[in-house]
């Protein structure tokens, strides 16, 4: 029998637990076993809590697909894109997609990243207070916008997308935790569908421009539609669409809250800090030259891994981790459970960047670290959001410092992605001394 967790509530389960504290929640369930039961209202679910069996699980996608009531409404609410199709679709579009993230166009795109971040830059002011969680957000999405559209998609077409997906991000998580709140018609669930009719109507405009007047430019648009599968057709007008609100959301989304995290991380530990700014001032800029800064990012994705959880349905009855598992439940493969698992990274709440020295960690642990996925659905922008991160973090950290504010306690909002609730800090250019009152 599988392992249950434990203090479920009658009729709903662990759903309590699970809202007031979702990260707690999963950080306890390890103990039971490799693969644990938990209770929510309707549904079975198992989460995995041992990364051969995560590995395991996502490498078959057949038995372990994106189908089922869940995945059917995020398609209807944002497309039916690489991120999101079943595995039926997916080898199709991971073909199309994959000329867009080659290396030479992440050359080009980190280039446009670069220009972003000092575009932000120009606008910040020494003692200034800005939330950190929102700068970031507002960053990702115009790189995003940019990469994707080229000059197609000017100031305000590019603030509206942002809007659109603000309010995608507020009300995705509550939707997918309470499906049958989606047919409530309240304010929020209004303000949602506005949103999303909103999105797809700038989209459309955006592509069928393309179509009138192609760009010389490298742009992801562009190597969506020239992209042809093996039978030589391209996306349709539909299938654009969805591709793009799926790599807008991704992109912008979980990069903003690693970089969020990261500042977040490197204002609580000034070691880690200086160890940063001594590697910008040394001059290099090639992203993959930065060994430290890759060690501060992977420290903070594994502390803070943005997609906590990632669900799946059982198509068929299987067998996993030696529990037999029934068809029609809910697998749920979290890295934040594995990333905080004390046996394979002792002291676990802790940050510390010198975990990821060479030689300093060992295969099972090198293993479990998984923020962006495994399998044939890993991430196909893991490249382009770690060089992003990377060119935003040193960008920022070659002029800026971002300093806590005292008695403003930080604490993570895990909704669709796991970000900082709000992380208020003040600016200070570097060597210049500031004020940490409020």
């Amino acid at each position: 029998m599988t392992p249950r967790a434990p203090a479920a509530w009658p009729l709903v389960g662990h759903l309590p637990r699970f809202g007031r504290d979702p990260l707690r929640f999963l950080r306890s369930l390890p103990v039971h076993g490799e693969l644990v039961e938990v209770r929510l209202p309707g549904r079975r679910v198992f989460v995995l809590c041992h990364p051969e069996a995560a590995r395991r699980a996502l490498a078959d996608g057949r038995t372990f697909d994106r189908t089922g009531p869940l995945f059917d409404r995020v398609r209807a609410d944002m497309g039916n894109g690489l991120a999101t199709c079943p595995y039926a679709e997916h080898r199709r579009q991971r073909l199309l997609l994959r000329p867009a993230f080659h290396r030479e166009r992440l050359d080009h795109y980190a280039v446009v990243m670069r220009e972003e971040a000092e575009a932000l830059l120009g606008r910040w002011r020494h003692g200034q207070v800005i939330d950190v969680v929102a700068a970031m957000f507002g960053l990702t999405v115009s790189v995003a916008v940019r990469t994707l559209f080229s000059a197609r998609a000017d100031a305000a077409t590019t603030a509206a997308l942002r809007r659109c997906l603000d309010v995608y991000l507020r009300g995705s998580y509550t939707r997918t935790l309470l499906p049958l709140s989606a047919a409530l018609p309240t304010p929020a669930n209004r303000r949602f569908e506005r949103a999303l009719a909103q999105w797809r109507h700038y989209v459309r405009q955006i592509i069928a421009e393309a179509r009138r007047r192609p760009t010389e430019g490298p742009d992801l648009l562009s190597a969506l539609l020239e992209a042809r599968d093996d039978a030589q057709s391209g996306l349709s007008e539909e299938e654009l669409a969805d591709q793009i609100a799926v790599l807008v959301l991704a992109g912008a989304e979980t990069t903003s809250a690693a970089l969020s995290w990261t500042w977040h991380l490197l204002a609580a530990h000034p070691r880690a800090e200086a160890e940063l700014h001594a590697e910008v001032d040394s001059g290099r800029r090639d992203p993959a030259a930065l060994e430290h800064t890759h060690r501060v990012v992977k420290e903070s994705l594994r502390l803070y891994p943005p997609a906590w959880a990632i669900p799946r349905t059982i198509t068929q009855e299987t067998v996993l981790a030696g529990h037999r598992l029934p068809a029609g439940a809910t697998l749920v493969f979290s890295p934040y459970v594995l990333h905080h698992r004390p046996d394979l990274f002792p002291g676990p709440e802790r940050f510390r960047p010198e975990r990821w020295l060479p030689g300093a960690m060992d295969q099972p642990a090198r293993a479990a670290f998984l923020p962006f996925g495994a399998g044939p659905t890993r991430c196909i922008g893991e490249s382009f959001a770690l060089t992003e991160t990377t060119v935003a973090l040193t960008a920022i950290a070659a002029h800026w410092r971002l300093l806590p504010l005292p008695g403003r306690p930080v604490r993570p909002a895990a909704r669709s992605v796991l970000a900082p609730r709000t992380l208020p800090m003040r600016l200070a250019l570097r060597g210049t001394a500031v004020s940490s009152g409020p």
